[in-house]
């Protein structure tokens, strides 16, 4: 048991992360029992759904609502005065970040995972909602508790969850971590929650938990870290990491296994030499030049995307950006591709490619 900078008591127990109130909360909740916003809560939790160890979420009933309110009951929870939100992260890898100013404190209880979720907001749906549908936890979800130990009135408390999305969102661009949907940067996971609890009985009131107010920073602050730390508790999502021109650019569909099939047809005699391949690449993945100029491509290629740059700009670009990447690798540009109108993706497979043929030896 911790005592929070609320005064509240954190508990992890069977697979949960719970808060039991020691006064009364104003809550803004996202789970789907006693959801949206409560002033008669005496506790909030996170649980981790899986059945076991690498295995998937299991439902304990019918619908997702009850299956909530059993978990509530498991945990010693009154569900008519409990709201949680589940996820398939492991709480052992739960963060805790606090940000105080002077007297005023934001305490962030994270648990995140995007490596098979991760989705950036507009991408195709998974699924069009009917009455009656079982609700499924996939896995990968950014679950963030949020408590507060200053009175917001409920106006405030869903500005507060503004800001939090926002910082939520930006943890993630920083860390460049691609949608598994859609060629964008990943804002999110389809499946994150987020309970937020404030206190009602101190005398101290915040109005506004936007950008420009000291609230709005710490909270900023508290989840950007907490989802940093936490990303890189549950899959080792980390900047180094992200230091590899694969994991930047697998959103375009540019990974090892393209180059490799992309090699392997042209080059049928060699099929049986994936695993020498896949060592020998590594030495080119994570070069920083590499990766510097990758990450120079791969935003043109957004900004096309994002009809910032016209077509023509962004090709020429593109390839004058080639051009440095094979004097890094010390090969010839004036290769063939230059001549065909080729995809800026195909382009990029086929220099590395081409890096392959000249420099393998295997």
């Amino acid at each position: 048991m911790k005592i929070l900078e609320t005064g509240d008591r954190l508990y992890i127990y069977n697979k949960s992360v719970i808060v039991k109130f020691s006064g009364k909360r104003g809550v803004l909740s996202t789970g789907v029992i006693n959801g949206g916003y409560s002033e008669n809560l005496t506790a909030v939790f996170n649980n981790d759904a899986k059945s076991g160890a690498g295995m998937g979420c299991q439902l304990k009933a019918s619908t997702y609502e009850e299956h909530m309110k059993i978990i509530a009951q498991e945990l010693g929870l009154d569900p008519d005065f409990a709201t949680g939100i589940g996820t398939a992260a492991d709480m052992k890898n739960m963060s805790i970040t606090v940000e105080k100013y002077e007297d005023l404190s934001v305490t962030a209880l994270i648990t995140a995972g995007i490596e098979t979720n991760g989705g950036r907001a507009g991408d195709p749906a998974s699924y069009v909602e009917n009455n009656g549908k079982t609700h499924e936890i996939k896995h990968g979800t950014i679950n963030i508790i949020l408590g507060i130990n200053r009175h917001l009135p409920p106006r405030t408390l869903t500005r507060a969850l503004i800001t939090v999305t926002e910082a939520k969102t930006a943890a993630i661009q920083e860390l460049l971590e691609g949608s598994k949907y859609s060629s964008g940067i990943a804002t999110g996971s389809g499946t994150d929650g987020v309970i937020l609890f404030a206190d009602l009985e101190s005398q101290d009131v915040c109005n506004d938990a936007g950008k420009h107010s000291k609230l709005g920073e710490l909270i900023g602050s508290a989840v950007k870290k907490g989802m940093k730390n936490a990303l890189a508790k549950q899959s080792g999502l980390t900047p180094e990491k992200q230091k590899s021109i694969f994991r930047r650019a697998r959103r375009y569909k540019i990974t090892a296994e393209t180059v490799w099939k992309k090699y392997a047809d042209k080059h049928p005699e060699k099929k049986d030499k994936k695993l020498e391949f896949m060592e020998f690449i590594k030495n080119v993945e994570t070069d920083e030049n590499i990766v510097a100029l990758t990450s120079l491509y791969l935003h043109l290629m957004d900004q096309l995307e994002w009809k910032l740059l016209s077509k023509k700009t962004v090709r020429e670009e593109c390839l004058e950006i080639r051009e440095l990447i094979c004097k890094k690798l010390a090969l010839d540009c004036k290769f063939e591709i230059e001549q065909k109108e080729n995809s800026l993706t195909d382009i990029f497979i086929d220099t590395l490619v081409k890096y392959t043929e000249e420099k393998w030896e295997d």
